[in-house]
């Protein structure tokens, strides 16, 4: 993760989602899902699967790994989406069913968005740590 004093996107410079959250929304749209309709930063997956278990990050910090070097980031509020994740990201076909089942089952929230307050390098498969 770098910091910068500006840049293109819609509300933060970190957008986090976990696969459970994705999954779900997949289920209840009937459609398989893709995270890529959420253009996320960074995908989670979740030691406990609970879709949409982001909302509870808000006010915390995600370090990503474990000691003084380990980059983190500020959870600064739900991610309320758009018509963007109708849009299938292969065709631009649109599936409205898939924002009205964010707005069902979350209140039109999937995902939550975050500020670098660390800077440093990701992994995949790093272990991810919420401080509250």
């Amino acid at each position: 993760m770098m910091q910068f004093k500006h840049g293109i996107f819609d509300e933060a410079s970190v957008s986090v989602i976990a696969l459970d959250t994705v999954r779900e929304i997949g289920r209840l749209a009937g459609l398989s899902p893709d995270v890529r309709r959420f253009r996320p930063n960074i995908v989670v997956h979740l030691l406990r699967s609970v879709p949409f278990q982001e909302d509870e990050w808000v006010g915390g910090v995600l370090s990503f790994g474990q000691g003084r070097e380990a980059p983190c980031i500020a959870v600064t509020m739900l991610d309320v989406r758009c018509s963007m994740v109708n849009l299938d990201p292969d065709s631009a076909s649109p599936a409205p069913e898939v924002l009205k089942a964010v707005v069902r089952a979350n209140q039109n929230a999937a995902g939550v968005y975050g500020a670098v307050t660390r800077v440093g390098r990701l992994a995949v498969g790093q272990t991810i740590i919420l401080h509250h």
